[in-house]
């Protein structure tokens, strides 16, 4: 399983730069522009999916969706950063996995959603998930609820080494892709910037309307 983490940075902002820019405007008589919410973005080095299996850029483009704000309760927001990638490891043995990922970031939230094809049922992974762990139901697909740590990274204007430490609470969701619980999963994470508890209502409302979205989600009969 993936963890979240939460970076911290400190941005400058240069109020003569920022004047001139906008007298210049003025001057041409034009407006300046209005940034809309962020695309998706793909990993340069990202793998490509095999066949039959998500891609981190599909992740992204079902995460990315226009009511993601809404569902997450903060409807006045707007994504600022939106990717997806696909995570390569290799095993002890040579063997390599390939897990897709897609991450949407929020001022106040931040969703991550990623695939997992390890033949690892829902009904087994309880056991490993830790304590406070709480079977659920998505949709008709078994799922499991837990909480992660997020990681906090400080960055120092004097050029010093960043710093680590916990961050926040992170609430996540791992549903099985069929009703059948056969082993590929989706789980769905969300954390807040602010390192607030995350509202679980917020995180089965995004599942809800992305799931059944992607490819290889099986309904339920």
């Amino acid at each position: 399983m993936s963890t979240g983490a939460q970076v911290v940075s400190a941005v400058a902002t240069v109020g003569v730069l920022l004047g001139g820019m906008w007298l210049l405007a003025d001057l041409l008589d034009t407006t300046p522009e209005t940034l809309g919410p962020a695309v998706c973005s793909s990993s340069d080095d990202a793998s490509p999916a095999p066949r039959g299996e998500v891609s981190g850029a599909q992740l992204c483009t079902a995460l990315n969706r226009s009511d993601l704000p809404k569902l997450l309760g903060t409807p006045t927001e707007q994504a600022v950063i939106a990717s997806g990638s696909q995570n390569e490891s290799t095993w002890f043995d040579g063997t390599k996995t390939v897990t897709p990922e897609a991450t949407v970031e929020l001022d106040t939230y931040t969703v991550e959603l990623s695939a997992s094809y390890e033949d690892l049922p829902v009904a087994e992974s309880v056991g490993y998930l830790g304590a406070g762990v709480e079977t659920r139901t998505v949709l008709g697909h078994a799922a499991a609820l837990y909480s992660g740590q997020t990681i906090s990274l400080s960055f120092r204007l004097d050029g010093s080494d960043p710093q680590s430490g916990p961050g926040g609470v992170a609430r996540r969701l791992l549903v099985a892709t069929d009703p059948k619980d056969s082993g590929t999963t989706f789980e769905l994470v969300i954390y807040r910037q602010d390192s607030q508890v995350p509202d679980d209502a917020a995180l089965f409302r995004v599942a809800e309307k992305v799931l059944p979205t992607l490819p290889g989600w099986k309904p339920a009969a």
